[in-house]
């Protein structure tokens, strides 16, 4: 079965496993940063119960503005736009072991004064068979 998590590492960025259609749960409120400042938040996100993520806003490799900035370099941002960008430490493929989230797990995501958005993990169906994109593995070539 392949994950949007595998895209990730299917190339050197992520952005395919960030922008598939139906794969960006977002919620449970979207605010603008005249309702909240941004710039020092807790996130973290929780598996099963167990804490896997957690840090603040403040500690981005590159801070909210500056990204608003480089993503308007090369495109047009409208009002509602949303940019993904990349994820505390702690994510499951650098653990030792790893930690692959498996169907019926429940993944919290929580963004201090925003809330707490919960996914129930499914298998997609009709997952094709043989998928040559492996987490951490390179790309079977030659299809």
């Amino acid at each position: 079965m392949a994950a949007t998590s595998d895209w990730q590492r299917a190339a050197t960025q992520w952005t395919a496993g960030k922008n598939f259609v139906g794969s960006m749960p977002v919620g449970p409120e979207v605010v603008t940063t005249d309702e909240v400042d941004v710039s020092d938040l807790a996130i973290s996100s929780t598996l099963n119960g167990t804490v896997m993520q957690s840090a603040r806003t403040s500690q981005m490799i590159v801070d909210v503005p500056a990204t608003v900035e480089f993503f308007s370099s090369f495109t047009h941002l409208a009002p509602g736009d949303v940019i993904a960008t990349g994820t505390p430490g702690g994510v499951g493929f650098a653990r030792t072991p790893p930690v692959w989230m498996e169907p019926g797990d429940m993944i919290e995501v929580t963004v201090e004064k925003l809330g707490t958005i919960r996914n129930r993990i499914v298998a997609e169906k009709d997952a094709p068979a043989g998928w040559r994109w492996r987490p951490g593995e390179k790309p079977v070539s030659g299809r």
